[in-house]
């Protein structure tokens, strides 16, 4: 499984992973809290090494995530992942099975793709007007912190659709989600409290990781000769 592993991804990895179980220790963080952060590292590095096998930890990432998100009034996050993220693991496993890359360049197995300007254009529209409208919905049902959870639910959807997609781009948005997502989950904890700081960490590692994987997709893409659309 680490064959194709580079020193970098392995080391931040093991890392990652260390640093997960001191917070789980030090300072009692939960267990399922734990699960889903290891859970969800595993996932989004291989998403960044173009692997199919993500999808698999993505399962378990998003169902517990959606629990403890539900546990702290998140309801745009537990919607997000429950209701969302969750099936569509099993759609991204299918799509990706069924457009492998033919040539191979660090070990991937997809195909990546880009978006042209004019596409760039549509997505800014269609997540400004999603922001707005879902952090009215978030408002009307008592949910916390409404516009940090809207910004992140809909950067995230928009995300999914690219990555289900392939195109290289998924990883603008995942860096913004990820800064989203760290903001609302330090508000939360400093103003509800609970022992969950593994999803910070969490949060966090997805930055870096997101920032690696923009680097490397758009070298695969660059390698693939991958088309604009």
């Amino acid at each position: 499984m680490l064959r194709d592993w580079t020193f970098f991804e392995k080391t931040w990895l093991l890392l990652f992973t260390l640093v997960n179980i001191y917070l789980f220790f030090a300072f009692e963080d939960s267990l399922l809290g734990l699960i889903s952060s290891l859970s969800g590292m595993l996932c989004v590095v291989l998403v960044a090494k173009g692997k199919i096998s993500n999808y698999y930890f993505g399962i378990i990432q998003t169902s517990t995530y959606a629990y403890i998100s539900f546990t702290y009034s998140l309801y745009g996050e537990a919607m997000l992942n429950g209701l969302f993220y969750l099936p569509v693991q099993f759609i991204g496993i299918y799509m990706w099975s069924k457009n492998r890359a033919q040539h191979s360049v660090k070990g991937e197995d997809v195909a990546v793709k880009r978006l042209t300007k004019k596409g760039w254009i549509y997505l800014v529209i269609a997540s400004i007007i999603g922001i707005v409208l879902y952090a009215e919905l978030l408002h009307y049902i008592g949910g916390q912190a409404v516009r940090l959870d809207s910004a992140a639910v809909v950067l995230s959807i928009f995300a999914q659709i690219l990555m289900l997609k392939r195109y290289a781009e998924q990883w603008a948005l995942w860096i913004a989600v990820n800064v989203l997502s760290i903001s609302l989950w330090v508000v939360t904890l400093i103003t509800q409290g609970g022992n969950d700081m593994n999803m910070v960490v969490m949060w966090s590692a997805f930055l870096i990781n997101s920032i690696y994987g923009y680097y490397n997709w758009t070298k695969l893409s660059k390698a693939q000769g991958a088309y604009q659309a």
